[in-house]
């Protein structure tokens, strides 16, 4: 048995190493653009605080709401958030005393488009 017939028992077909692209890739301006969010989602807390503040209702949160979940100083709450807001994935709206988070579908659903293999209309979902 050949190698190519090998892996394609194993494997599946095999997939030829000049298959046209069904899509654009991302351009080196995308990439740098696209490498600051991944960054800004890439610390623990911070996916934690996106992930809280797309898990309520609308999207949207008040900082009251985030600040008593983690063990950490009001001012290290407030860095992340910050960090959120510069990459674009979060927008911050003062209502009185209290800030109000909200994310930015948009900005998401370009992050996923992104990961996403061509052709794939559904993303699986993670198991906890």
């Amino acid at each position: 048995m050949s190698k190519q017939e090998r892996a394609s028992a194993t494997f599946g077909p095999v997939v030829g190493c000049c298959e046209p692209l069904v899509r654009e890739p991302l351009s080196a301006e995308q990439s740098v653009e696209l490498s600051r969010v991944f960054k800004a989602m890439g610390d623990p807390v911070r996916l934690r605080l996106l992930s809280l503040i797309a898990s309520h209702v609308g999207g949207e949160a008040c900082v009251c709401d985030l600040t008593d979940v983690f063990d950490l100083s009001g001012p290290t709450i407030s860095h992340h958030l910050k960090v959120l807001r510069e990459a674009g994935l979060i927008t911050g709206e003062r209502r009185g005393t209290w800030v109000y988070y909200r994310v930015r579908p948009d900005l998401l659903a370009q992050v996923s488009a992104v990961l996403a293999p061509a052709g794939c209309d559904e993303l699986p979902v993670l198991d906890a």
